[in-house]
């Protein structure tokens, strides 16, 4: 399966980027590409509105607060995705 990982040093404590950046539905507030999101499913699928008009529709996967951490699957979207599936 596909994965990616980025990271940026901050000059801040993980526990305050966390609280910005560590909710599923957050991007709004930090990401300017993404103007919207809307959860359905229990929280645990997202729609994104790009600025064009464009949607993303992701599925929360694995959430670990403890860990800082979560994944997810893109179920819908604009652009070219492959799924790759495994046994």
């Amino acid at each position: 399966m596909a994965q990616t990982i980025a990271s940026i040093d901050v000059a801040v404590s993980a526990d305050v980027v966390w609280q910005l950046i560590g909710g599923f539905n957050s991007l709004p507030d930090w990401l300017p590409f993404i103007p919207k999101s809307e959860k359905t499913e229990g929280c645990r699928v997202r729609h994104l509105a790009s600025p064009n008009g464009e949607t993303i529709v992701e599925r929360l996967e694995k959430f670990d607060n403890a860990a800082r951490s979560y994944s997810y699957s893109i179920i819908q979207a604009p652009f070219p995705i492959a799924t790759i599936w495994s046994r």
